[in-house]
């Protein structure tokens, strides 16, 4: 094997997707192409009783790094050496990282939000209403509170998911947190800057649905950001920006965490534009 040469994966769930038709291979690969990279991100299909044994067969094949999708995000915990920074705090790994002879748990989901976030806000200071309470949404209650948002406020239909959230933010975090119980039409309280969807409601092919919200409590002052990247323009983003609001799509955190992990693993900082342009031609955005 050259020296150079960088083997990357992604661990995916019990099911395999074909990288011709897999965005984040494409993305990925795209990227090295534009590095000059002699470098392969492969996406390989792991079972969960046989996660410890492919993590195994990374370190023994000098692989740099991997990828893990659900539903191995918290399983493959006890396989790694270490969890680096906020992966510690969140409890949940999506990118592994070889750093001399240990593997490295890191959580790029919530670092590459807040990195598109800072593309259009400065999170510092403000007030955040986050819909769902899933990994997603723990992944970017944490880095968004780490980044300097005062308050966040979690809506989500199931109490318990969503004060386990709302402990751990409040107990590991520098941020308010609350809890509303979602039971209804959610009105966003005036006075907040920033309103995240990270449920799945909107995605292809129901790009046309629209979380349970108010439209009339958005409007300008307001930066509205979808997680979905398929379809990137979601209902939600176009009946916020048709009220005034500032809109963030689900593409610029998968091109943010995707880049991440690139300058994780080899060190060299890719193209960004590159990299969504593969996006947005798959998605036809």
């Amino acid at each position: 094997m050259a020296e150079n040469r960088s083997f990357v994966s992604t661990l995916t769930g019990s099911f395999s997707t074909p990288a011709a038709d897999n965005p984040t291979v494409a993305m990925v690969e795209a990227a090295y192409r534009a590095l000059g990279l002699d470098a392969r991100y492969l996406n390989c299909d792991v079972q969960p009783d046989d996660l410890g044994n492919a993590v195994r067969g990374a370190r023994a094949m000098g692989w740099v790094g991997f990828n893990c999708s659900l539903p191995h995000k918290v399983a493959v915990v006890e396989h790694l050496d270490r969890l680096a920074g906020s992966a510690r705090v969140i409890g949940a790994v999506n990118c592994v990282v070889r750093q001399g002879q240990e593997l490295v748990g890191e959580n790029t989901d919530g670092q590459g939000f807040v990195r598109s976030l800072r593309t259009v806000v400065d999170p510092a200071g403000a007030s955040m209403v986050l819909f769902g309470a899933g990994g997603a949404a723990r992944a970017i209650a944490v880095e968004s509170a780490l980044a300097g948002v005062q308050e966040i406020t979690v809506v989500n239909r199931d109490p318990g998911r969503g004060s386990a959230l709302v402990d751990l933010v409040s107990s590991a975090t520098p941020a308010r947190a609350r809890q509303v119980v979602w039971e209804g039409t959610y009105a966003v309280p005036d006075g907040t800057a920033i309103v995240v969807n990270s449920t799945s409601v909107g995605l292809a092919p129901h790009g046309e649905d629209l979380i349970d919200v108010d439209l009339d409590s958005i409007g300008p002052g307001m930066l509205v950001a979808d997680l979905i990247p398929n379809p990137p323009e979601t209902r939600l983003l176009r009946e916020a920006a048709d009220r005034g609001a500032e809109t963030l799509d689900g593409l610029g955190m998968l091109v943010e965490q995707g880049a991440l992990a690139i300058e994780h693993w080899t060190g060299a900082e890719p193209d960004r534009a590159v990299m969504r342009e593969v996006l947005e031609e798959i998605f036809g955005a």
